[in-house]
């Protein structure tokens, strides 16, 4: 499992369950007797599509907040693996050239 993938499902998770309940059917439903009260009922539903979509509106900037949160904390953690990379890389050039040196020495030792 990439290492990237627990963080983001640690951030996301607590959120599953108020997304499923907002994206469940709550709004008003038509009766028998809708058509004597149609423009009530109109009305009705405009005024809860329009709460919908207020509260829609909040959900989609809590998100993507933590979604910029989540992105920065991945590049930072990308820029410090990349700077680990760079110190291994140059420890390993540097322990070949300790090691191409120690061989010729010991070579020259004994063929001296």
């Amino acid at each position: 499992m990439p290492a990237w993938l627990i963080p983001v499902l640690k951030s996301v998770l607590p959120y599953v369950g108020t997304i499923v309940s907002a994206a469940a059917p709550v709004f008003t439903k038509k009766s028998a007797d809708a058509a004597a009260n149609q423009t009530i009922l109109l009305q009705q539903q405009i005024t809860e599509l329009q709460a919908a979509a207020s509260a829609n509106d909040a959900h989609i900037k809590d998100l993507a907040i933590q979604l910029q949160n989540t992105v920065e904390a991945l590049e930072k953690g990308a820029s410090l693996a990349d700077k680990r990379h760079q110190w291994i890389l140059v420890f390993c050039i540097l322990a070949i050239i300790i090691s191409v040196t120690s061989l010729g020495t010991a070579l020259y030792v004994l063929l001296a």
